[in-house]
């Protein structure tokens, strides 16, 4: 029997343009202990099909038809002061965002408080010892102290464990789960969703979870349902669903994913973008993006066709009478194009980037006179080589002082001590006249290009002003010359040269990002988590243009990131940092094929994997990552560290070489 049942959901937003469509004609089920995922690009309707759930949509959005049943009780009939009762208790909600949606200055225990009181009976000094037994369940340590604790004294994953210890004390029968582990580091979004897993089978809950992420359905989900342009088109049992997807796009989206097999081939990409929700659409919403569509799709809304037993799929290709010959047709023509990668595959020569020792520390003042008291090690002598044409990512979890490293490399952070060598010149050293000179060689694009962006300018001026300020372009008519060019190597029209930043999606401002920095020639190119707020389409669209870059100029790049699926793809070199120092570098093969830190090997087995196998052993971290003000003595690693021995904690090791190549700072390779 059905926990959840919605019935022809259709929930629409008030715009200028007209209605949109947020949410159309959306029909599922959840039963109790399933969890059932929504999957799509952002966009498509995920978080506004949950809002509607828990009728929490914005003034703008109203539902215009359909049944929302949860236990055979029609929420959408509920006055308002009755759906508070549900909000809670029949069903409640992880926000995306713990960040935005916890009180700042109300204590953690406060907030639990308020659901303890408005769903149970308890009170007082029952209310706060169930507040506390929340906390430890959720596996956050010392929970009656951290009970009065406010959200900012918490990491971000405690603040989304905090998040679902407040969906919890009202028991719920659903929980709804909107993209919980999205700014999560892979360490920590292992430990959320064993905690999810867990949770939902000790309380036999339903569970329905909203991501973009395949490697958490697999993990987590029971049956999948796929949303594209405010329509389900998709769904099936998980085993299923990632043995053969039906629909177009899902096919799409599995073949954007970078995976081992598609190295030094390019990643298949979604051309166009997702229509305006406020048109009125005659045909298939997909349409215009898909390469198996023909005349019927364009012209008439496809029907639910049973593709196999109990996965449907909302396409023309499916119809009996007419969709066989055209899918076989359309499999010839969406055919992946690979392409050859000369530039990856150069053999490193001298190094263009060599890094020896490097350290930056921030001093930590306190007192009246502001006296140093500590310093926070942020990078901590880290040593580092990187050939032209070649690729070295630096992994680690956020707070492990990549992005640091990569602007103390750039000189955009003043190193404490340590060298820094490009072409052989000495960075660290240089008069700033000379640095000016090489800032042309060296660019940087940033994690957030929406932030990295001037508002008040425009596209064209903000990739002109690097010519204009390094002297690279002194004629005016030659920078709009050479701005256009770079608009269209990006992948970008010339014509949008007159826009503003905000009007462009998330992964067409990366791109304007790259062009920025490319405007300049430079050699070296630092790419600070370029792709970890992109759907997997615009993420293959930006590697793929990375790639090709790299391959024709010859570029070298420093990729800081976290995301493992990327380094496979696009890097030949890995190093691993942990609390500012490496831990373990070598080939890709070498440190991901064979990692021999725990860290690495944690790190790796974290990573949730898109395969019809889903569930699969993790190494899960007890804690967070300690503060760098205070490392602790010996290997950094060692209170974490599953096999930790006495002397891990006496002293830092030394680096062990396994090959030419891979090196390890670890005892257990001593």
């Amino acid at each position: 029997m059905s926990l959840l049942r919605v019935e022809s959901l259709r929930t629409f937003l008030a715009s200028p343009a007209g209605d949109v469509r947020a949410v159309d004609d959306v029909s599922f089920d959840v039963a109790s202990g399933e969890t059932f995922a929504l999957l799509g690009e952002s966009g498509c309707g995920k978080s506004m099909t949950a809002l509607s759930l828990m009728r929490l949509l914005p003034d703008a959005g109203t539902i215009v038809g359909g049944r929302v049943l949860l236990e055979k009780r029609d929420l959408l009939a509920l006055s308002e002061a009755e759906m508070r009762a549900v909000r809670g208790r029949g069903m409640a909600m992880i926000f995306q965002e713990p960040a935005t949606s916890l009180n700042p200055v109300l204590t953690v225990g406060i907030q639990i408080g308020e659901v303890l009181a408005r769903h149970t009976a308890l009170r007082g000094a029952a209310a706060r010892q169930r507040a506390v037994e929340l906390l430890e369940a959720v596996g956050i340590p010392d929970a009656a102290r951290r009970l009065d604790e406010f959200p900012f004294q918490f990491s971000g994953g405690m603040k989304q464990r905090v998040m679902i210890a407040m969906a919890l004390a009202g028991d719920p029968a659903l929980l709804i789960a909107d993209e919980p582990t999205t700014a999560l580091d892979v360490t920590i979004q292992a430990q959320v969703l064993e905690l999810l897993g867990a949770l939902q089978r000790s309380r036999g809950m339903g569970m329905l979870l909203i991501t973009h992420d395949l490697g958490i359905v697999a993990q987590l989900a029971h049956r999948v349902g796929v949303m594209y342009a405010g329509e389900l088109v998709e769904v099936a049992a998980r085993e299923d669903f990632f043995a053969a997807p039906k629909h177009p796009y899902s096919q799409k989206l599995f073949a954007a994913l970078p995976v081992p097999e598609r190295r030094g081939g390019a990643l298949e990409t979604i051309p166009g973008s997702v229509p305006p929700l406020s048109r009125q659409f005659a045909g298939c919403r997909f349409a215009e993006r898909c390469a198996q569509a023909w005349s019927r799709c364009r012209e008439e809304p496809p029907a639910w066709h049973e593709a196999s037993s109990g996965h449907a799929a909302r396409c023309h290709l499916y119809d009996r009478a007419s969709g066989t010959r055209h899918r076989e047709a359309g499999r010839q023509r969406s055919a992946p194009e690979v392409v050859s990668s000369t530039g990856l595959a150069q053999e490193p020569g001298a190094y263009l980037l060599e890094v020896r020792d490097l350290q930056v520390h921030f001093p930590i003042r306190r007192g009246v006179f502001r006296r140093t008291v500590a310093q926070v090690r942020a990078v901590d002598g880290v040593s580092l080589g990187l050939a032209s044409g070649r690729t070295l990512a630096l992994v680690g979890e956020s707070g492990c002082g990549k992005t640091t490293a990569g602007k103390a490399i750039l000189q955009l952070t003043k190193p404490t001590a340590g060298s820094v060598r490009y072409r052989g010149e000495e960075l660290t050293a240089l008069p700033a006249a000379r640095l000016r000179a090489l800032r042309g060689e060296l660019q940087i694009v940033f994690q957030d290009p929406y932030a990295s962006l001037d508002p008040r300018m425009r596209v064209g001026d903000i990739i002109e002003e690097g010519m204009a300020a390094l002297g690279t372009a002194a004629a005016a008519a030659e920078r709009e010359c050479r701005t256009a060019e770079l608009l269209e190597r990006v992948g970008l029209s010339a014509d949008m040269r007159g826009r503003y930043p905000h009007e462009f999606s998330g992964g067409q401002r990366q791109r304007i990002a790259i062009a920025r920095a490319l405007a300049v020639a430079p050699r070296l190119l630092v790419c600070d988590e370029p792709t970890s707020a992109l759907d997997v389409s615009v993420q293959a669209q930006i590697l793929n243009l990375l790639k090709e870059l790299q391959a024709s100029l010859g570029l070298a790049y420093l990729f800081i990131t976290h995301n493992i699926a990327v380094v496979e793809h696009l890097a030949q070199t890995v190093a691993v940092m942990y609390l500012g120092r490496i831990v373990e570098r070598g080939s890709v093969e070498e440190v991901l094929g064979a990692p021999q830190h725990p860290y690495t090997q944690a790190l790796l087995s974290a990573v949730p994997r898109p395969d019809a196998a889903g569930r699969r052993e993790v190494i899960v971290l007890s804690g967070d990552m300690p503060s760098p003000a205070r490392p602790p003595a010996g290997c950094h690693f060692h209170p974490r560290c599953p096999r930790a021995m006495p002397q891990c904690a006496a002293r830092y090791p030394d680096e062990t070489q396994l090959s030419a190549t891979h090196g390890v700072r670890c005892f257990l390779h001593g």
